[in-house]
């Protein structure tokens, strides 16, 4: 099968590889859609510790089954799947309590690191457990499919965050996951969301897609503005969708007394927390890591359209185009969001 292989470090190549077999528990996917993430762009250069070549990246997938393991009963050749990124175990103690974003045995596609090396879906074909795919309806189409991974990122985030119906919720950070979570959060119940980036063309995009209001950082005291809109108490939450120092720092500063910071990017492995903050105004912090289960919800959400994708898609690309939209992805491509790749074409 043909797939995109990272030879090296900022180097990959289209490269004829064995089809992967099925295990017992598995499917065999042809892959109809793959979107390039943000950590793929990272572990392009080996920055991120966890893309160590030779690897076949891609873990944002959705495809059609070619073949089933003999143990497979929840499955039938020729369905339309999307799968999880995260291999859970199953057998572990969180994944029997439910928490299988934290399992203890956990792997990624396409992610290789010094625990585990797990091919992913930059590739013709690709094998997953079943335990961890789900059935896509017909009117959802493999590009959209393709992105069930991201929003379910956004949901699992917007699920740990303490609702307020018709509260206030300051976005920080107006990438795609972050465009996403501000869908997710409109969705959950709060009316006044507050999207704050760098780029115009992004809080542009953020107002489309349901914040009702959007802050430049560069050229506004984002604090103050954010007291002003919200009676000078603060918001009722927080959502942090970069991982750096200065974008964390904002997200505490904006919140009421007794509010929640809900923290999902991890660009940065540390930053400073504001200790006194926290505890003198009792806010209520929370990690989000991946999803944990949320992907049902996140099919029934894209195919009514109550979350919508498409504006995000920049490009589709065939496998032998991917190189080079690595490449512009890698360089900072202004206005470049989301990149589809179609292995097959």
């Amino acid at each position: 099968m043909k797939a995109l292989l990272l030879q090296e470090y900022k180097k990959l190549i289209v490269a004829d590889l064995p089809e992967p077999e099925c295990g017992a528990e598995d499917l065999k996917v042809q892959v109809k859609a793959c979107g390039i993430c943000g950590s793929d762009v990272h572990g392009f250069d080996g920055s991120s510790g966890r893309r160590i070549p030779p690897l076949v990246m891609g873990h944002e997938a959705a495809g059609i089954v070619t073949a089933i393991g003999p143990q497979v009963t929840q499955f039938a050749v020729g369905d339309r799947v999307t799968f999880d990124s995260t291999v859970s175990c199953g057998k572990c103690h969180y994944c029997k309590a439910g928490s299988i974003n934290l399992c203890e045995n956990r792997q990624v596609l396409g992610v290789s690191c010094n625990e585990f090396r797990r091919q992913g879906a930059f590739a013709q074909y690709v094998t997953v457990p079943q335990r961890i795919a789900y059935k896509i309806p017909d009117n959802l189409p493999f590009e959209h499919a393709a992105m069930i991974e991201a929003v379910s990122i956004a949901v699992h985030a917007t699920n740990r965050t303490p609702k307020h119906l018709g509260g206030s919720v300051v976005v920080v950070g107006a990438g795609m996951i972050g465009l996403l979570c501000i869908q997710t959060l409109k969705y959950a119940g709060f009316s006044k969301v507050i999207a704050v980036d760098l780029e115009d063309e992004k809080l542009e995009l953020a107002k489309t897609l349901g914040a009702t209001h959007s802050l430049n950082a560069r050229n506004n005291d984002v604090v103050a503005k954010v007291m002003e809109l919200t009676n000078g108490r603060g918001a009722d939450a927080s959502m942090e969708v970069v991982g750096a120092k200065p974008t964390v720092n904002t997200c505490f500063q904006v919140v009421r007394r007794g509010g929640s910071v809900t923290l999902v990017g991890n660009l940065a492995p540390t930053v400073e927390l504001p200790l006194q903050t926290v505890v003198t105004r009792e806010l209520s912090v929370y990690g989000s890591c991946a999803s944990n289960g949320e992907i049902p919800q996140c099919i029934e959400l894209l195919s009514s359209g109550a979350i919508q994708v498409q504006p995000l898609i920049t490009a589709t690309a065939r496998l032998d185009e991917t190189a080079n939209w690595f490449d512009r992805l890698y360089a900072g491509e202004k206005g470049a969001m989301k990149v589809i790749v179609q292995p097959n074409g």
